[in-house]
Formats: C-alpha cells, structure tokens, sequence
C-alpha cells in the first residue's frame, strides 16, 4: 500500500499526541494540514510564520523522529506558510520552507519605507486626555509585567506579551489579540506590554486607548470634518493597544477607519495589540477584512487561573500591601473563589478593609462571610468536563462515547446537549468548547445549539432532557 501525506502525516500526530501535553498538540499540531508527499519530503500547511516559528523552535525534534520513523532516515519536512497578503489581494499568500533551515526565509511582508518622522510628533487635532504636542501613552504603571503573575492560565499570553515588549513590531505576535472572559487580566497584560515598551524604548509613541473611546473620537472627528486629521494622528503611533476590539461590532464607518489604520501601521512595522472577550471566530458584526487581520499574528487566550495560580496572586497582592494573612483563610480565598481574578483580588481587599476598620482579627470566620456576601451574586461556573460528566451519566453513557464520532441519534442529541450548556453555561470560546468535546470545530458547536434550540420548541420529550440538565447543573 503507497503511503500518502495524510496517512504519514496521521501516524506522525499519532506518535506526537503520545509524546506531548493534550493542550500543546491541540494548540500546535490540530490547525496543521498534510499537503503532500514527494520522495521522502512531506509539506504541511501550517497558518502563519508565527506558526513555523514556534514548531521549529519548540518540537523540531520529536517532528524529526516522528517523520524518521515513517519516511527513514533521509525524510525532509517542507512548511507552506498560507496566509492573506497585507495588500489586499485576493490570492492568499504561500510560501515554502524547508524544516530547520531559517536562512531560506524571506520576508513575508512587502518593503514600505518608513516616512521621516519629525523627532516630536505634534498633535494633528485635540484628543480628550492627550496633550497636544507631546502625545500621552495613557498607559497605568501599576499594570506592569511584576505583579501579572504567570500561571498555566495565561503562559502563553504572557510570553508573547513579553516578547512584543522587547521587540515591538519586530516579532510574528503582530497583531497580538489577547482574549478571555471577564476579569482575567486583559487589560492588565495589554497595559504591561505597553509599559514594558515605554521603559526599553522611551522614543517609541505608545498610545493606550479603549474602543468605545477610539469610537467617540471618531464620531467627533466626522462632526467636525477632520476624519483625515484622526487617521493620520493614529498612523503616527509607533505602538497602538486598543481594548475591547469587539466593541466596535457593527460600527461599520469605525470598522472602516481602523482597517485603514491597521494596515498603515502594520505595513510600516509598528506594534498592534488587542484585547476582546471573544476570540476573533466568536466575533459577531465585524467584517471579515478585519476579523482576517485579526488572525495575522496571535490570538492568545486567558482562562480561569488554576489553583496554584490563584494562592501565587493572593500572596502577591498581600505582600504589595504589606499584610499578613494565615495560609488556611489564603487557601480557603483560593479554593472558593475561582473564575475571576478581580473578584479574587476585591475580596482581599474587602478582608482587609473589615479587619482594620473592625479592628478585628482576620479569621476564617470573617473570610467566610466576606466570600458570601462578595459571590453570593455571582453565577458559579461549572466546567465542561463537569458538563459532559453529568450529560454522559444522565443518558447512561461514558464520556469517550459521548465524544465519539458515531453518528447514532441519541448520541449525537447528548453532544449537542452537551455543547449547548457549555456554550450556556461558561464563558468558552465555541472553538475551545468543540476542541474539548470530542475536537469538534466552532460551526458545529453553533449548529448544536441551534438545534437544541429548535427541537426544545418542537420536541416534547427533548424539551424535558434540556429542562431536566437545566436543573442538575444549576443546582
């Protein structure tokens, strides 16, 4: 039987999986493609020269014992990089690398020169906050690279941000979009990176600003006819980190502006980093032409800190505010209060502020309370394993049979069930809940809920299933 480069490329995964943590292969390994095999060369498509980077850098070596074992001794690993050109054409760009040889690497963008830049750069038009001739990076030192401490959470987001600070513009991170749920550390990592900057490269403009903000001063720049004084105060920032980039869903004349900023500054080498609640698959009313620049760089996801990582951010908060605090109540903080990073951080602070104003001593007593009355409103989240346990249990069935790819009807309803209290009841992306149920990809988590949708309406019996789950995880 003649081999193929999908069957080879296959067994390589096969061997790969085995050999590495889930989340690394799902994070590296999942998105590549096999696209041929010549003689004993195999090319793979993989998505961005960041991709390519980081696989020779990282799993160089277990690639090449993975293709030795399939291929012999003298198989080569060819890259395609795929990727849209910055200038809009409609071919997507494509080119070829051979494995472990970095010398071949051309450069992937087309060669713009730098206009001249007067060393002070004057305020075109009057932006609320900003003076007008030396442009304020907005940024709070107090969201520094120090105190956002790493955790298997946010490693990743993390290092990339690091990385961007000591080279702006100069990594394959660009755009970086840094995406999570609500109080995980967004904004902070964005600030961080941005003040890491200003530190190392106190030339560069860095400008901080939020969406909502970016979206007034553009309506404000139309009222007064200076739409082109706006883009081009924007062109001339070295470093643009803008939060909340879903905000400007369905805001198409805003949409329209930073698609022309973007492009200016990333075909002049500046740095742009985002931050969303959703990842850029997730994001609803935002034009493809942005959502595929979105996808340029990295998309870096922050999830729920685990429990090392919480205790490490209490005993960092308490040390910046020079408190002391029993390791029993800083692991009970820990233990209950686990989906937000802020909430974690103002129940300290409400610990602290009873203990001093009450002149009481800090027990697990007064932990206790204060945890209640601070969640108490709090919508717990349950994970999605817990998801599939309880949906696999109630239709009396294992959780590998619910992930399976059978196609039989009650097992397919039960993942779709599955799916759709995930997608109800966490904050995961609906890429990240179909890679965890059974590596499906986002259209058929979306089709699931649909559908669960639809048959709860038509459905007697079906309705009673949702109805019945409904209660065992929300109890």
């Amino acid at each position: 039987m003649s081999k193929t480069a999908e069957t080879v490329w296959n067994n390589c995964l096969a061997f790969i999986e085995d050999n590495i943590t889930s989340q690394a292969y799902k994070t590296w390994f999942e998105p590549i493609k096999a696209v041929k095999l010549t003689d004993n060369a195999l090319s793979i498509q993989v998505p961005s020269k960041f991709f390519y980077e980081w696989l020779e850098e990282h799993y160089v070596k277990i690639l090449k014992v993975a293709l030795t074992k399939e291929l012999g001794s003298s198989a080569k690993l060819v890259y395609i990089i795929k990727m849209e050109n910055t200038y809009g054409n409609k071919q997507p760009f494509t080119e070829k690398i051979p494995s472990a040889n970095r010398s071949n690497l051309r450069s992937q963008d087309v060669d713009v020169p730098l206009k001249n830049k007067s060393p002070e750069l004057r305020n075109p038009f009057v932006i609320p906050g900003i003076r007008n001739v030396k442009i304020e990076s907005q940024l709070n030192p107090n969201y520094n690279f120090e105190n956002f401490l790493e955790g298997e959470s946010n490693r990743l987001a993390r290092s990339a941000g690091l990385a961007v600070a000591n080279k702006p513009g100069g990594t394959s991170f660009n755009p970086l979009l840094i995406f999570g749920g609500v109080g995980l550390g967004k904004t902070h990592l964005g600030h961080a990176i941005g003040v890491d900057i200003k530190d190392k490269y106190p030339e560069k403009t860095v400008l901080y600003i939020s969406a909502e903000k970016f979206t007034q001063q553009y309506i404000e720049s139309v009222k007064k006819n200076n739409r082109n004084d706006f883009i081009h105060f924007y062109q001339i920032i070295d470093v643009l980190i803008v939060d909340d980039i879903q905000l400007l869903s369905g805001k198409a004349g805003t949409q329209d502006v930073f698609f022309h900023i973007f492009n200016h500054l990333h075909q002049n080498g500046k740095q742009v980093i985002l931050t969303s609640d959703k990842a850029p698959v997730d994001m609803v009313d935002i034009e493809q032409r942005l959502l595929s620049r979105f996808k340029w760089g990295l998309s870096a996801e922050l999830n729920h800190p685990d429990y090392d990582t919480r205790v490490a951010i209490i005993k960092n908060k308490l040390y910046r505010d020079g408190v002391e605090m029993p390791d029993d109540i800083v692991e009970f903080l820990a233990n209950n209060i686990k989906t937000n990073i802020r909430e974690l951080e103002g129940a300290i602070i409400s610990l602290i502020a009873h203990s001093s104003f009450n002149k009481k001593e800090i027990t697990i007593e007064l932990a206790r309370k204060i945890v209640d009355n601070y969640v108490k409103h709090t919508k717990r989240e349950v994970s999605i394993d817990y998801i599939q346990k309880v949906v696999s249990d109630y239709f009396q069935m294992d959780v590998d049979t619910l992930q399976s790819k059978t196609r039989k009807r009650h097992i397919v309803q039960a993942r779709q069930l599955a799916m759709f209290f995930a997608k109800k009841l966490t904050k995961a992306s609906l890429a990240s809940i179909g890679s965890q149920i059974g590596q499906r990809d986002h259209a058929t988590v979306l089709h699931a809920c649909k559908t669960v949708d639809n048959l709860s309406t038509t459905d007697k019996q079906f309705r009673k299933y949702v109805e019945e789950l409904n209660k065992k995880l929300t109890l």
